[in-house]
């Protein structure tokens, strides 16, 4: 298949297209400048250089492709618009990437029994409304003939498999561990998350793009940990002491307000059942605390 993938110099969707490449697809990236074009083509892709904005441009390359995938961002809504309504009528697959912070309870680092599935959604914060309101765009443009999905992933794990870039939520903890000596975390850090590793990711997309059933929300997990366990496990990997605790308003003045209090301080717990009954989705890796004690550092 022919796949446009935006975000394609980025984590997600620089891993997804580098696996669509492995599995036989061409791909044309959306870049936003001249090098990282060349970084796509050092790698087999097409790029055209472009921004969320350029929405003739977008529309284009989705009228020309077989498929698309957008992973550059959960909530820019004129791109999804663009890439919707240039699909519409074509029965083609559109591929959305969300994010699990989309029930997120901003909680300070604060635990959380309450788990989420896929066919009971909560009504979303104030903070993550838009977002959720992109995701019910694109699953209701189903009925106007666009096989379309929204691919909720959790917490990420892992290292690129595209071009080197990082995940959202370890590397900034990692990073900020690095330059001060000590390992943190929001709150008591007890607050838990479902995760992913990006190769299992990855597959899912490969599944969706042939198998996927228009008007489909999955959720992307292969199991859960707290953030005092992941900290603890990172603290060991960099032979530094304990992780400690830290107040939400110190969290907000490294991380910024979204990352501090959704990205970092929240619980995401959510199960998904869609990938693996629908697609055939069988999860590789499923211990993000193994990982990080073996491989992240």
């Amino acid at each position: 298949m022919n796949v446009f993938v935006t975000g394609a110099a980025g984590f997600i969707g620089g891993s997804i297209a580098t696996g669509l490449i492995k599995a036989g697809h061409n791909v044309t990236g959306l870049v936003r400048n001249a090098e990282q074009a060349d970084e796509l083509k050092a790698l087999g892709m097409a790029a055209v250089i472009g921004t969320l904005d350029d929405s003739a441009l977008l529309a284009d390359q989705a009228r020309a492709a077989d498929a698309v995938i957008n992973a550059a961002s959960s909530d820019h809504r004129g791109a999804v618009e663009a890439l919707v309504n240039a699909l519409r009528g074509s029965n083609k697959v559109f591929l959305h990437t969300s994010g699990s912070s989309i029930v997120g309870d901003a909680s300070g680092g604060q635990s959380s029994d309450v788990i989420y599935f896929e066919d009971n959604l909560p009504e979303p914060t104030v903070d993550k409304a838009a977002r959720v309101a992109i995701d019910n765009l694109i699953l209701a443009a189903a009925k106007d003939g666009v096989n379309s999905a929204v691919i909720c992933n959790t917490l990420i794990y892992g290292h690129s498999l595209g071009v080197h870039r990082d995940s959202v939520q370890l590397p900034r903890l990692l990073k900020q561990a690095r330059k001060s000596g000590v390992v943190r975390h929001v709150g008591t850090g007890q607050n838990i998350w479902s995760n992913v590793h990006i190769e299992d990711v990855v597959s899912l997309y490969l599944l969706a793009l042939t198998k996927n059933i228009p008007g489909t929300f999955y959720f992307v997990e292969s199991g859960e940990a707290s953030f005092i366990d992941m900290t603890t496990a990172m603290a060991q990997a960099l032979n530094l002491g304990e992780p400690q605790d830290w107040p939400l308003k110190d969290a907000e003045a490294e991380w910024g307000y979204e990352m501090a209090n959704y990205g970092l301080g929240s619980n995401s717990r959510v199960r998904g059942k869609h990938a693996r009954e629908l697609l055939g989705w069988v999860p590789k890796r499923t211990s993000v605390v193994e990982w990080i004690l073996n491989e992240m550092v």
